[in-house]
């Protein structure tokens, strides 16, 4: 995950701010318990939101209490504990993080000299889950072919993320996955592509990278591909975010859904709508400048 996918602030309930947070720090105890302290430099809020999601589509409620921790010794925290579920997760983020930076590797990208830090977890979540190794090396092997063949087609494109959030989750879920949950987490595998590629126009057109909007529009700023771009761009998260509530509607939860609910409903059209219009507010501002 790339820490595109946030809740709407103002609408989320108290409730559910607290309870983020308790995963999110339930999570980070969790990375550090089954693939060591180090590894939990990658923790984003990503997988606290998958965290919650699984626990409640697997009908595994949270145990949360108070405790301190390294970055908080002072005062005690709500944390949720540690669970198959949370562990699991937490391999899955050690891994998905160290395959992103041999990624970053091959890209010439200066963070990759931080793989090092999720070496010795990733021999860890080898030695666990090989399965789950395989289908996110299998998937990102078939994302650097695809774009170093220079893929010009934005759905081809986004294929192996989706697919690799789908079969991620199938693994997690288990006995719990649908065709339904096979929909949710392709949708967001897809729409987590889109996303990195229009926040890293900019630099990867600067830089040289591969960025499949740019191979399609070929224009020199992310705030030109939109412009040249918003009816397509608009149309592929417009039917992304339709396929994200079909799913949502089918799938059954055994708790309160209120935090995940605000975070697919509406969270992640809020971000679409920064990344495409907030560009093309940026484009307009810089026009009217010169």
């Amino acid at each position: 995950m790339f820490g595109y996918i946030n809740p709407d602030k103002p609408y989320l309930f108290l409730k559910d701010d607290i309870l983020y947070k308790a995963v999110y720090c339930g999570l980070c105890k969790s990375i550090g318990k089954s693939c060591g302290t180090l590894a939990r430099t990658a923790l984003s809020y990503d997988m606290a939101f998958l965290s919650a999601l699984v626990h409640n589509i697997k009908n595994c409620d949270f145990t949360i209490k108070k405790q301190r921790c390294a970055l908080h010794p002072f005062k005690k925290r709500p944390m949720a504990q540690s669970d198959d579920i949370t562990l699991l997760i937490a391999c899955a983020n050690t891994a998905l993080a160290y395959f992103k930076l041999l990624d970053d590797k091959a890209d010439k990208d200066v963070k990759s000299v931080f793989s090092f830090l999720y070496k010795g977890g990733y021999s860890r979540v080898l030695k666990a889950h090989p399965q789950l190794i395989n289908i996110i090396k299998e998937q990102t092997d078939e994302q650097n072919a695809i774009e170093k063949q220079g893929c010009e087609s934005i759905d081809m494109a986004c294929e192996p993320t989706a697919v690799m959030m789908q079969r991620i989750s199938r693994y997690i879920l288990g006995e719990y996955a649908t065709e339904h949950t096979d929909l949710l987490f392709y949708s967001l595998g897809k729409w987590v592509y889109l996303a990195d590629a229009l926040d890293d126009y900019d630099k990867d057109v600067k830089k040289g990278s591969y960025n499949v909007l740019y191979n399609v529009y070929k224009t020199k700023t992310k705030a030109e591909a939109v412009k040249v771009g918003e009816g397509e761009i608009t149309f592929i998260l417009n039917n992304l975010f339709a396929d994200l509530r079909k799913s949502l509607a089918n799938i059954k939860f055994y708790f309160n859904h209120d935090l995940t609910d605000n975070i697919i409903l509406r969270g992640i059209p809020l971000k679409s709508k920064s990344l495409v219009f907030g560009a093309c507010r940026a484009g307009k501002k810089e026009k009217d400048n010169e």
